[in-house]
């Protein structure tokens, strides 16, 4: 997109027409921004492995740094203009990798918080780069889907790279390192994004999301995260309580990761074939269901299989996400949040979970997913009724 096309679309496009290759640069940029979604077990293992961290100051760093992507992909998305990305996009990068430098030699908790919060907002700028560029086209589930798609095809051999080689070799601070390297590189890429994105056909405007569709939207959005981030925070000491070895969960833990790659690009295949409000309400009962079958104590078999689909249907709900989103504010300013609603869920979910454990049961934490998918599936049903009335009204 360049100046001369601010403000008129082409085919799949609402406004602008990017290349194929500046739209891949775009989603990769964004992919970048989420490495560390990937990462987190691996790296911050490393760091409470080396006594950098305690295990209650290990959580408030995740915590800080997930909250931090939110902040910082809805303050770019919103408050910014989509001028100068790839400068912006440039800037962000180099952020990013000084924020890694930092965390790989930062001593103590709080510098670590400091650093993660840090790379957090750049982490969350660098989403925005590819939301932006999704909301612009017509076919916003589908570029969803992609992005997804990609950005977990990056974060599993980076992920192995680092467990079975980099870590072991030069641990934590190799691993944040070699993100740091991962950003410079990726410098390249950051200057074939389009240099300013093109206008959306209404202002974008924070009141678009101020309505209760939106709001409900993005509540369904954000307790469905809840829900998964509330499990696989706890998935080791849970499955420690039935007698799964911490090695099998880590290998769970892996197959899961396939499996969300396989969702992704699943959801990319059947979005236009399902309706978003069929997908998202089977997707929460789906998750209600697993959530229930890990409060109830199973057996390896069990808790394998129900650990492999919530991997899946995590990625394949999110296209159906993009749509809810869209439907429910077509100045599209609500799908620019889509990320922060997702990032502060499973950020929440976790902390939210852990008030509930009592000593060494980790019972409650399944059964607050149950309550969160729920609420989910609930929020839905609301955002549905809402919708119908307005058209009604209209």
């Amino acid at each position: 997109m360049t100046s001369g096309d601010l403000h008129t679309g082409s085919g799949d496009w609402l406004v602008g027409n990017p290349t194929g290759r500046q739209l891949a640069s775009a989603l990769w940029i964004g992919s970048v921004g989420l490495l560390i979604l990937g990462m987190q077990p691996v790296l911050l293992g490393a760091l409470y492995t080396e006594g950098h961290v305690s295990g209650d100051e290990l959580a408030l760093v995740a915590t800080a740094e997930l909250i931090a992507i939110a902040i910082g992909s809805a303050i770019v998305a919103t408050l910014l203009s989509a001028r100068n990305m790839r400068w912006k996009s440039a800037a962000l990068l180099l952020l990013l990798a000084l924020a890694n430098v930092w965390t790989a030699y930062a001593a103590g908790a709080n510098m670590l918080m400091a650093a993660r919060a840090v790379a957090g907002l750049a982490e969350g700028g660098l989403v925005a780069v590819a939301t932006e560029l999704i909301a612009r086209s017509r076919r916003a589930e589908r570029i969803g889907g992609y992005f997804v798609t990609m950005q977990t095809l990056a974060q599993c051999p980076l992920a192995l790279l680092l467990a079975l080689y980099v870590i072991p070799a030069a641990g934590s601070v190799g691993g944040f390192l070699a993100l740091a390297v991962v950003c410079i590189l990726s410098l390249v890429v950051a200057f074939t994004v389009p240099s300013d994105y093109a206008d959306l056909p209404k202002d974008e405007d924070l009141a678009n999301v101020l309505t209760v569709p939106s709001i409900t939207a993005l509540l369904c959005i954000f307790c469905y995260f809840m829900f998964f981030g509330s499990i696989w925070a706890f998935l080791e000491p849970l499955g420690a309580q039935f007698g799964i070895d911490g090695r099998t969960v880590g290998l769970i833990v892996s197959a899961s990761l396939a499996m969300q790659v396989l969702g992704a690009m699943t959801a990319t295949v059947f979005e236009a074939r399902i309706d978003y409000r069929l997908a998202i309400a089977a997707i929460g009962t789906v998750a209600l269901v697993a959530s229930l079958i890990l409060a109830s104590g199973p057996g390896l078999p069990i808790f394998w299989g129900a650990a492999l689909v919530m991997g899946f249907i995590l990625l394949f709900i999110v296209p159906y996400q993009i749509r809810l989103t869209i439907t429910a504010d077509e100045t599209r300013t609500a799908v620019l949040l889509v990320p922060a609603a997702q990032l502060l869920g499973l950020a929440i979910g976790p902390v939210a979970a852990s008030l509930l454990i009592d000593g060494k049961d980790f019972r409650p934490v399944p059964e607050f997913a149950v309550g969160s998918a729920l609420a989910s599936v609930l929020l839905l049903g609301l955002f549905v009724l809402v919708s119908r009335r307005r058209r009604a009204v209209a």
